[in-house]
């Protein structure tokens, strides 16, 4: 494998002047390919996504990343994929096709938590649906190779690295392959590529062929049953890391029986003459030093695709070893049997140094989308035109997000000058600013420059989260270079406002006051987004998510800065439905403290099991993988159906009459009858002759009048573009029944919430709020999605 040392991803950059000057935008013709003198391109990228030239989107990052190494790039995107002709528009790459489902999995992006396929597609011109396919690595890979048979295919993004190895299909309910076989590509970049793909450009750049080059971190292929890279390698079966099952107990070293010396005996009578082997005595240092070498030498290998495909437990236990060989300081090599070949993974890519991050987000972006849209509409591009992303990466590891998957645990983050000049970019170049910056975040808002204290204990750690299920002890959570960075960046002339629109680990910000009076004071636009997800310890236990207490901690931090500010402003808690290891009496409870709390909820989350989650993981195979996994381990309960599923949705919705009828024969069955009546009590009313006649706005469009007198009515938190692994793809936000009688749509997503109040007076109650939704409601614009964390 490579150096833990790597070199600078810029190292080879030759310097401005000795290089072409930078396309305005990536050729996407050959026309635009004659305008620049190119006859072919090095490197041509293919993409699910409309092409919008700007950090926060895969290919364009990518792309000036290897336009400034000095490569020819092109980018073919959402092309038909119905025939190959789409795949010629460009000619044959001179090194290799980049494959790309988009920022995206295709899947999440195509279809609801209930399998359904979506109206809209917010990352394709007017949000037009239908513009890619599903599972488009695997079909785009496969239309490249058709079109040039003999051209280099590499497929990566997060649709490829969360496939990487035998995976859980939710769509098709079943154990899939890995997306090697399936798409024949040479290679899979999995993670954040940059450090591997500049690598293998120049590696191939000078002669080398693709099928030899298999010692780059971050990448996958395909072998030859039993291959090794070298001879002083070796294999481990992965049931030596973590035991799937019942196995015989090993012999006692110490136990007095005594030794049965017939089976050794032979035909010979004399002995040979014993052999005196000097012993060495080594150092504890080169001990260790040894112990690493070899370490790293040994290649984990996971049950078999045809094994885990029909044994969940197996899969349960492969998926364990998995996640438990995800840091980039410790993990080894994994290997995993496809028929009559091996899946290689080499280690997780080495993160990013600060100046390697400001070299990737400084380079010459047009931050716009590309010219052949037109005035097109693109809806992911709206959403994230006035933002920044100040770090990548995610230390929460909660179950059902794939971020820490793909970006990894360790946070990479930029300088404070290079997110300034981004900020600076953002006012004199892009169209429309009026002078708030939407989003100062990432996968979350405040983990920016936070670390191990010890990088030595950082490369040695295994633990799949540093905050769960209480934070580490080693990691350090000073909230002060981001409260630095929030006073700089309102300080730069032009800029009005800067609101916080990641989500926020509230767990993390209670250990600074001083940030959370920093943020409230002057950073949230009237709502704030955070993400219990859960009240109930059940279930927060499989989601790896701190308890609720946590959440009334923060909220009485939010609260009191809130009215010394002289503010009224609001958090928007998420919560998600049928995660698993949920009960039906786990989301009772959590009705119960939602209209205990006066909340209600605008959009609702069902879990949707995205490909190598640990969720998922559970969902699957009803087993934990957050512990030892054998066949009488712990059984996961999940709700499975969709009668289930759809109960577990209702409860969140317990106030829409609509899910009345739902909730009725669900308690009723649950014996808890009593909670269906008229009164204070009651969770929800009984049956009334014309109930059928109150019906609540559809989900994202529900009316709410004017605020309480004196609320404040600023922009709601920015919706972020979803990924599965990157931001979510559907939002959830709540609306106080104390304030359910007043309010506006929120001016900057669309969605309508209303705000929970810090006045200390009487809520009103549960029936006289839903007298109040039984009104007409008058529609407003779609909810857009929304990130959490």
């Amino acid at each position: 494998m490579a150096a833990m040392t790597p070199t600078n991803l810029f190292a080879t950059v030759p310097k401005r002047s000795a290089r072409a000057p930078a396309a305005p935008f990536l050729p996407m013709t050959r026309a635009e390919m004659d305008a620049l003198g190119w006859d072919v391109c090095d490197v041509i990228l293919v993409t699910g996504d409309a092409y919008i030239d700007h950090p926060s989107f895969g290919m364009a990052l990518v792309g000036r990343l290897l336009e400034a190494q000095g490569y020819k790039v092109g980018i073919i995107s959402q092309p038909d994929w119905h025939s190959a002709d789409a795949f010629r528009a460009l000619g044959k790459p001179r090194l290799y096709f980049g494959i790309t489902a988009g920022n995206m999995d295709s899947m999440v992006n195509r279809y609801t938590a209930d399998r359904k396929i979506r109206s809209d597609d917010a990352y394709t011109p007017n949000g037009e649906p239908n513009k890619r396919p599903d599972r488009a690595v695997t079909v785009y890979a496969q239309r490249a190779r058709e079109a040039f048979p003999d051209a280099a295919v590499i497929i990566g993004s997060i649709e490829a690295s969360l496939r990487r190895i035998a995976h859980y299909d939710y769509w098709s309910d079943k154990v899939r392959r890995s997306v090697l076989p399936d798409s024949k590509a040479d290679m899979l970049i999995f993670g954040n590529a940059e450090r591997a793909l500049v690598d293998l450009t120049h590696r191939m750049n000078a002669g080398e062929d693709i099928k030899d080059i298999k010692d780059l971190r971050g990448t996958a292929f395909m072998v030859p049953a039993g291959w090794l890279p070298g001879p002083d390698w070796g294999e481990q079966g992965s049931a030596r890391v973590d035991v799937p099952g019942n196995v015989d107990a090993h012999p006692d070293p110490y136990a007095m029986a005594q030794e049965d010396k017939s089976a050794c005996a032979t035909d010979n009578a004399a002995k040979a003459p014993e052999v005196i082997k000097p012993i060495r005595i080594m150092t504890r240092e080169e001990r260790q030093q040894l112990a690493r070498e070899q370490h790293m030498r040994t290649v984990v290998r996971l049950p078999a695709y045809e094994t885990v495909k029909d044994d969940p437990v197996m899969y349960a236990h492969a998926s364990r070893v998995f996640h438990l060989e995800s840091n980039p300081g410790n993990a080894r090599a994994l290997v995993q049997g496809h028929g009559e070949r091996d899946v290689w993974i080499n280690p997780p890519p080495l993160p990013l140094a600060m100046d390697e991050m400001d070299g990737v987000y400084d380079m010459n972006y047009a931050r716009a989308p590309h010219p052949s849209y037109g005035k097109a509409h693109i809806p992911a591009w709206e959403m994230i035109r006035f933002s920044v992303n100040i770090m990548r990466g995610c230390f929460g590891g909660c179950t059902f997000c794939s971020i820490t998957e793909h970006e990894g645990r360790i946070i990479q983050s930029r300088s404070e000058p290079s997110i300034l000049r981004e900020i600076e970019h953002i006012r004199d170049k892009t169209k429309g600013f009026t002078g708030t910056i939407s989003d100062l975040g990432g996968p979350t808002a405040n983990m920016y420059r936070l670390a191990c204290k010890d990088k030595k204990i950082e490369e040695s750690c295994r633990r799949l989260s540093c905050v769960y299920p209480s934070i580490c002890v080693n990691l350090g959570t000073d909230h002060g270079k981001l409260i630095s960075l929030y006073r700089k960046a309102r300080a730069i002339p032009g800029v009005k406002k800067i609101l916080i629109s990641s989500g926020l680990r509230y767990d993390l910000a209670v250990r600074s006051p001083e940030y959370v009076k920093e943020l409230v004071t002057h950073h949230v636009g009237g709502l704030l987004k955070i993400a219990p997800e859960h009240t109930e310890s059940n279930v927060l236990s499989k989601m790896m998510k701190p308890g609720i207490g946590a959440y009334d901690e923060f909220k009485a931090m939010f609260d009191k800065f809130s009215v010394e500010a002289g503010k009224k402003q609001y958090l928007i808690p998420y919560f998600i439905a049928a995660h698993p290891g949920t009960t039906d009496e786990d989301m009772l409870n959590l009705a119960l403290w939602l209209k205990k709390n006066n909340f209600k909820l605008d959009q609702v989350q069902t879990f949707m099991p995205t490909p190598m989650a640990m969720a998922t993981t559970m969902y699957h195979s009803r087993r934990n993988p957050l512990k030892r996994v054998s066949q009488d381990s712990e059984v996961v309960e999940t709700a499975r159906s969709g009668k289930v599923r759809k109960a577990h949705k209702a409860f969140l919705r317990y106030y829409d009459p609509e899910n009345w009828p739902i909730l009725r024969e669900a308690l009723v069955k649950m014996g808890r009858g009593d909670l269906i009546g008229n009164g204070e009590k009651h969770l929800i009313p009984a049956w009334t002759p014309g109930e059928e006649n109150l019906k609540a706005a559809p989900e994202g469009k529900r009316a709410m009048p004017t605020l309480a007198p004196g609320a404040r009515s600023g922009p709601g938190p920015k919706p972020a573009p979803g990924a599965a692994g990157g931001r979510h793809a559907a939002g959830r936000a709540a609306v106080p029944a104390a304030v359910a009688r007043g309010g506006r749509a929120n001016a900057l997503t669309g969605s309508l919430t209303a705000r929970e109040s810090v006045d200390t007076k009487a809520r009103a109650s549960i029936l006289d709020t839903i007298k109040v939704k039984a009104k007409p409601a008058a529609p407003a614009g779609k909810g857009a999605p929304r990130g959490r964390k």
